[in-house]
Formats: C-alpha cells, sequence, structure tokens
C-alpha cells in the first residue's frame, strides 16, 4: 500500500472513513446500531515527521436511533504501510496522502505513549497522574497484549501493562477508582497500580487509559479453566475430580481471593443495607424487558425469570458495596504466589453512575458460576449443537459436572474467609445468575448467533430449579 509522503487527512474525511471502519472492531459496544455520523472532539498530534504521524483521537458516534457513545481512537498515519499494518487500517478515502491506521498495533506509536510515562507528564490535553512514589524508565518497548477485547491492553518492556479505554464515559473510570482504594488497603489480590491518563470530555473529568504492574508470570483463568475442561472431554471415562488437571483446588483459592477483595472494598469504602425489591429486582426486571425485545427466544421464558426475580424480592433487605461489576474467568490472573483481580470497570454497556453504584456481591459470585458454565460447554460448541446444549449425551455430562464441581468450590472458598455461603442465600444468588445470563443472550445474538442456546439453556435450568 503506497502513497504520498505529506498532507494531514482532513476532520470531514477521517470521519467518513471511521463510520466504515468502527463497527467491525471488536471493542465496539455500537453493534446493532446504524451509524448516523462520526465526530471528532480531540484530536491531539503526538509527533509528526516525514512519512509518519500519530495522533491521540477522541471521537462522538452518533447513532440513528439512541443516545450517541464516546470512543477513544488512537490513530498511526504512515506514507507506507508495513503488512503486518494493513489489517488494522482505515478505509482508503479520497486520495489520501496518508494511510491511516489503529496506531495500538505498532510499537512505533505505543513506545511514545511509553515516553510520556518516563517523562511523568501528558501532551497537550492528555494528562498524565502517577502514584506517588512511581518511576517509569524511559525506552520501553510495547507489544499488544492477546485478541481485542472491549479494550486495548499493551505491554510496555514486558514490566508494565497500559490499557487504553476504548468506549469512554465522561467521568472517573471505576478501575482507576476500585484499585486506588485496594491498594491504599494494602490488598494483596490486585495488580500494582502505577499510573493513568486523563483529559476532559464536556467539561468532565475522565479516565483514558491506566497502567500497572504486568504479571508476566501469570495465566488467566479462563485458560486454565480451558484446559481443564478439555482434558476432561477427552477422558470420557473419568469424573471431573479424577483429573490430573482437576480446576476445584483453584476454584477454592479465587473463591478465597474474591472474598478477600470484597472485605477489604467494604472496609475501604463502605457497605449498607438495601431493600432488594426497590433496586436489584426492577432493575432487572427492565434489563429482561429490553433483551426480549431484541432477542424473540426469551419471550418463551420470561415469564418463569420474573417467578424467580420475585422470589428473591420477598427476601427484603441485602447488603450492597462496591464489588468488581463484571467479574468472570477472564478477570482472574493466576500468578505464582495468589490469584489476582483485574479490570474492575464493570460492564462497559452500563453507564458510569451504574457502574459506581453500591451492589450485593452476590453479582460477582453469579458472574463467576455463568463464567464456569462457558467455559464448560465452551469446547463443545463446534461438536454439540447449541440448541442441544442440555441433550444428556456424556460429553455434557462431563461438562455440567465440572460446572458445578468448581462452583461448589468456588462457593466454598468464598464461604471459608466471608463466613457466610453464597449458596445460602439461593433465590436472590439465582436472580444475578439469571440476569447475567439474560444480559449473555443479547450479546450472543448481537456477536455469535451460534452461541445463544448456551444461556438459553442455563435460563431454563435456572428458571426450573426448586426454590
Amino acid at each position: 500500500m503506497n502513497g504520498p509522503t505529506s498532507g494531514r487527512i482532513p476532520d470531514e474525511t477521517l470521519e467518513r472513513q471511521l463510520v466504515q471502519w468502527l463497527p467491525d472492531r471488536r471493542w465496539f459496544a455500537g453493534k446493532g446500531n446504524t451509524i448516523a455520523a462520526v465526530r471528532i472532539l480531540l484530536r491531539h498530534e503526538l509527533t509528526s515527521v516525514f512519512g509518519f504521524s500519530a495522533e491521540h483521537l477522541l471521537v462522538s458516534v452518533e447513532f440513528e436511533a439512541g443516545p450517541a457513545q464516546v470512543y477513544q481512537v488512537p490513530l498511526g498515519f504512515r506514507s507506507h504501510l508495513p503488512e503486518d499494518l494493513e489489517p488494522w487500517a482505515l478505509p482508503a478515502g479520497d486520495g489520501n496522502a496518508m494511510i491511516a491506521y489503529d496506531g495500538l498495533h505498532d510499537a512505533e506509536v505505543i513506545t511514545l505513549y511509553a515516553d510520556l510515562l518516563a517523562e511523568a507528564q501528558g501532551s497537550g490535553p492528555v494528562r498524565l497522574k502517577t502514584v506517588p512514589g512511581t518511576v517509569i524508565e524511559p525506552g520501553l518497548r510495547g507489544r499488544t497484549l492477546g485478541a481485542e477485547q472491549s479494550n486495548t491492553s499493551v505491554v510496555l518492556g514486558e514490566k508494565l501493562l497500559m490499557k487504553i479505554f476504548r468506549l469512554v464515559t465522561p467521568g472517573v473510570n471505576p478501575d482507576v477508582e476500585l484499585h486506588l482504594a485496594l491498594a491504599g488497603a494494602g490488598s494483596e489480590y490486585v495488580a500494582t497500580l502505577r499510573a493513568w491518563m486523563e483529559t476532559d470530555v464536556s467539561g468532565i473529568l475522565t479516565t483514558l487509559a491506566m497502567v500497572q504492574d504486568f504479571e508476566a508470570n501469570s495465566a488467566d483463568g479462563w485458560s486454565m479453566a480451558l484446559g481443564s475442561v478439555r482434558d476432561l472431554l477427552m477422558e470420557a471415562d473419568l469424573h471431573a475430580a479424577e483429573l490430573g488437571t482437576d480446576f476445584a483446588g483453584e476454584s477454592h483459592r479465587m473463591g478465597a481471593a474474591v472474598a478477600e477483595v470484597h472485605s477489604t472494598l467494604a472496609r475501604a469504602l463502605g457497605a449498607e443495607e438495601r431493600q432488594v425489591a426497590s433496586t436489584t429486582v426492577e432493575a432487572m426486571t427492565r434489563r429482561l424487558a429490553a433483551a426480549t425485545a431484541i432477542v424473540p427466544e426469551l419471550g418463551e421464558v420470561a415469564a418463569a425469570v420474573r417467578d424467580k426475580f420475585a422470589e428473591a424480592e420477598a427476601l427484603g433487605a441485602t447488603a450492597v458495596q462496591r464489588i468488581h461489576g463484571d467479574l468472570h474467568l477472564g478477570q482472574v490472573l493466576r500468578t505464582p504466589e495468589r490469584w489476582l483481580l483485574i479490570d474492575f470497570e464493570g460492564e462497559p454497556a452500563k453507564t458510569l453512575d451504574e457502574r459506581r453504584e453500591r451492589d450485593s456481591p452476590l453479582r460477582d459470585v453469579a458472574g463467576m458460576l455463568r463464567s464456569f458454565d462457558y467455559a464448560a460447554h465452551h469446547l463443545l460448541a463446534d461438536s454439540v449443537p447449541m440448541g442441544a446444549m442440555g441433550a444428556a449425551s456424556q460429553r455434557d455430562f462431563r461438562a455440567r459436572e465440572w460446572a458445578q464441581r468448581n462452583a461448589d468450590a468456588f462457593c466454598d472458598g468464598y464461604a471459608s474467609v466471608s463466613g457466610t455461603d453464597p449458596r445460602e442465600a439461593a433465590a436472590l444468588l439465582r436472580a444475578y445468575e439469571l440476569d447475567k445470563a439474560v444480559y449473555e443472550t443479547v450479546y450472543e445474538a448481537r456477536n455469535r448467533p451460534k452461541w445463544i442456546g448456551l444461556p438459553l439453556s442455563a435460563i431454563r435450568r435456572l428458571t426450573a430449579a426448586p426454590r
């Protein structure tokens, strides 16, 4: 791909290119909505030399229906694009002098951000804040970490992890807020926060990115769990407890770590009693109605789900506090010493106020239980029709056995620290699991339609469970 070596792409052209490019990004949360327009809110130049430049962009994405969303899109511009960057290029537009592409997949662009960290200063409207005592050495080289998720993470010098929030909600991101609270309370179950980037969006101080220690000798819970399930499905004549890679011990330790974090957050940021009916169940019912409008299949089980919500409502009051908010196996790391919790920003689809609200710790527990179910059935997706997940096949039986064994181990570990078994509040825990499964149906309908049978099967199982 070749082009001239000078010339800045006009805002209007870049906005049209982004309209075409954004919907195919893994981190784009507006899937299912038609983009009406993209408006550049901030376009700050980081560097510009002959044939290469980099800019930090914030854009507002306007839809034909629904509220606008703000995204962070660091871009690189080259006159000659290397082959490894071609998959990240924006569509060609109006004979542009330079080729625009996602800068977070270019080591040279990433180094620009690393240099800002080392200098302990921001660049123009993009400001850098460091935790007292933090010193970041200059010259760190960067690489993008793993597959695209809702954010983009890059490793700097194999020492630091910089996470750039793609969907930007005006305000302080809970990931920074809760990491600071946990660090201040001396928690051992989170990676050390080193710095964060911020700017003003519509006059509101807004978090753009955060930097913390990179845990090089670690494995994420999802990968470890899949390894255990894979071994189980290869040994169809063995039970989960008979595997050499039985995951239950790790699930127990994971549950204990989550309980420690919950306890620390409650001490640091407070807790209170709240009526289940006035907050939790009302919100769950609204989300169910909205999801049913998107996923017609939910109409068949919606009444049964509402009945289970009503059972939770009858509990009266429950303790609420700040929690993780989007806990699953991909949000925990196993280091040689312990489990760490990561990504405290909550569900990106929720508003910032919703993510910062106090909620029951059972929401986090339910998220992990749903994740065990996903891990157990993940490898069956290609060999068993998703709509037939409930079939009494040997492999499905083993998968369900694995999920239940690890869910029980997690709850046992949680109870060993908290003194309270989450399963004792069965009706409320089930309601949170159903709420999560309803969310999953919408996600699968928009992103992986063939997988929609997995959360639907879980909903049927959970609604069939006795009180």
